[in-house]
């Protein structure tokens, strides 16, 4: 359950710990005392009062607080993305005493309400400008969807609104907070601030750093010590077990033959590796070869054929390590401790992260480092960060990874990519009204499914590249900006209805000299068990070539204006729930003469 956090609002008790004018003050006593009911859900960034609205939460943190929000935005042209993380930021600061404009760090609370000031000026490194401000300091922050709701028309260069119900699904964490104590009506959120450090560290140790403090119905008092509690504060321990339960059932599903048939019978799938096994001898004979994530053992026997001397297999599912082990067995290729066996394969049936229990490997001894890793979209599943600390843990300076590279493409598809076509004539009937829902729904989820190449309307592009030699595990966290055009000729038009994603992996010949190979799952090539992933755009964007005749009067984007291409900025992030993957979309339509149209922004969750 989400951290709660009781408080005793008998406020005849409480204390104010920076100074307000009386009115405003009066003001929000009224607003605690006498309308409980009312929804004041929008916590102030600053301080403890509550809010009905943005706009009403925003003119106080100006007014009080010296925070102006909507100016901040404008005079920086902060798109949705910049005003989610400036908002993030300053709740960051704000739990550590230091003043969001400056940096300043104050003693308490009080020195930091005093201390609050406007920022004199802001240069091109925005300290909120980090992937890391992506991530709620709260959890269910009604700030964070609501903020762009109280926006004047065309104050803002993206004027989006996110679905309350959307994003709070989207943001919501994995791990339970339970605080739980008899007394704990008497803390303050000032208490947090005077934690010792370790317990400190192991609230904003939750969810890289999503430590969320919920109902801060209280008043803050700097002068106010923490009074003696038993407080039992399970962060930690319960964001292990979250993780334990999503690892069990994650690994459990492998545990399942069915889907261990449809990867093998996936032949662009272990034909890709097969050769890039067994026709690039130099690489594999004799060598000390890790496999993660082995599953049947299917690459762990191509390397044993290949001629390694010692095969490692690591498999997290106990069935399918058993399965593993008597497959290896009943070839021959099962290594059993004994001279006369000439099997080199070992099954390890552990975590790749805990493989130290189970095997003792010397650091730095494996020479090829192989796994089947990627999952919908690349990095569903987030199992590369496995591959990445066996490498750091275990792989020989030079070793080989395979694959080494790694691509996620995009490109937009048009109408035959969506229901439509279907429900368009049913039996000679009209169903369109079934297709229309459908794309709706569509827009709030990626689809993995199979997308015909014919139904692609625009050119490919790619979105990012990952060099697994040398990437770092945050890398997975990325967010790139492309620009798609229509594949037409002058005298058509079309429509793009979203974008399909899909990648490619890369055994190079930096390691795969003899025989370099590529699997790619392309809707342009056979189609593989991974699909493609599809984002629908809540509304299709009509596209020209350059020299079409438009109405400039007329929405670019629209049939009288169709754009001549469509910027998108496309997020990915490892999600708060674990294992699964967030992706937001911004898009942009621009015509011929430089004219665009933004389209509200898109959050999903790949699960």
């Amino acid at each position: 359950m989400p951290l709660m956090l009781a408080t005793n609002k008998e406020t005849g008790e409480e204390t104010m710990d920076f100074e307000e004018d009386e009115e405003e003050l009066e003001n929000g006593w009224e607003d605690w005392e006498g309308d409980e009911d009312a929804e004041s859900n929008f916590l102030c960034l600053f301080c403890h009062f509550r809010y009905s609205s943005c706009l009403a939460l925003f003119d106080h943190c100006s007014s009080a607080h010296h925070f102006n929000f909507q100016n901040i935005r404008k005079n920086l042209c902060l798109d949705f993305y910049g005003s989610f993380k400036l908002i993030n930021f300053v709740r960051f600061q704000v739990a550590e005493n230091i003043c969001w404009a400056c940096g300043v760090s104050c003693q308490s609370n009080q020195d930091l309400q005093n201390h609050l000031h406007e920022r004199v000026s802001f240069n091109d490194n925005l300290p909120w400008d980090d992937a890391k401000y992506l991530q709620p300091y709260m959890q269910d922050d009604s700030v964070l969807y609501s903020f762009n709701e109280d926006d004047e028309e065309g104050e803002s260069d993206y004027n989006m609104t996110i679905d309350k119900e959307e994003l709070l699904r989207d943001l919501r964490n994995i791990e339970d907070i339970c605080i739980d104590d008899k007394n704990a009506q008497e803390a303050r959120p000032s208490d947090f601030n005077s934690f010792k450090e370790n317990e400190a560290e192991e609230i904003a140790c939750v969810s890289s750093g999503c430590s969320d403090i919920v109902n801060h119905e209280c008043v803050a008092s700097s002068d106010r010590k923490p009074k003696d509690k038993h407080l039992s504060i399970h962060s930690a321990n319960i964001e292990q077990k979250e993780m334990k339960n999503v690892n069990e059932s994650y690994f459990g599903s492998y545990s399942s033959f069915g889907i261990h048939r449809e990867m093998l019978s996936d032949t662009v799938r272990t034909d890709a590796y097969r050769q890039a096994i067994l026709d690039n001898p130099s690489l594999l004979n004799g060598a000390v070869v890790l496999d993660v994530g082995c599953g049947t053992g299917i690459l762990s026997l191509f390397a044993a054929l290949a001629g390694a001397s010692r095969v490692i297999a690591v498999e997290a599912s106990g069935k399918m390590a058993a399965v593993a082990t008597q497959i290896a067995k009943d070839n021959g290729l099962l290594c059993q401790g004994d001279t006369q066996s000439r099997g080199v394969i070992e099954v390890v049936p552990a975590m790749l992260e805990e493989l130290d229990k189970s095997i003792q490997i010397q650091p730095n001894s494996v020479d090829v480092l192989i796994s089947e890793w990627m999952g919908y979209c690349l990095l569903y599943e987030s199992m590369l960060s496995s591959v990445l600390f066996a490498r750091d843990k275990w792989l020989k300076p030079g070793g080989a990874i395979l694959p080494d590279t790694a691509t996620i493409f995009v490109a937009g598809f048009g109408r035959g990519g969506t229901s439509f076509p279907f429900w368009d004539n049913v039996y000679g009937f009209d169903m369109s009204c079934v297709g229309k829902e459908l794309v709706e729904n569509a827009a709030q989820t990626p689809i993995v499914d199979v997308l015909d190449s014919c139904d692609i309307v625009t050119n490919s592009v790619i979105l990012k590249e990952f060099d697994l030699v040398k990437m770092e595990a945050n890398e997975m966290d990325f967010t790139s900006t492309i620009e798609l055009q229509p594949n037409l000729d002058t005298s058509t038009r079309t429509k793009c209805y979203g974008v399909v994603l899909w990648f490619e992996t890369g055994f190079t010949d930096r390691f795969c000299k003899e025989t370099p190979t590529v699997l790619s799952t392309s809707p342009y090539t056979q189609k593989t068990h991974w699909s493609q992933t599809i984002l629908t755009f809540l509304e299709p964007i009509a596209m020209a070539a350059v020299d079409s005749v438009i109405d400039r009067s007329a929405v670019v984007g629209s049939d009288d204006c169709p754009a001549v291409g469509i910027h998108l900025r496309i997020s990915i992030a490892r999600g708060t729930q674990y294992r699964s993957i967030d992706i937001s979309l911004e898009t942009e339509a621009f015509d011929c003469d430089g004219r665009k149209h933004c389209y509200p922004a898109q959050i999903c969750n790949l699960n």
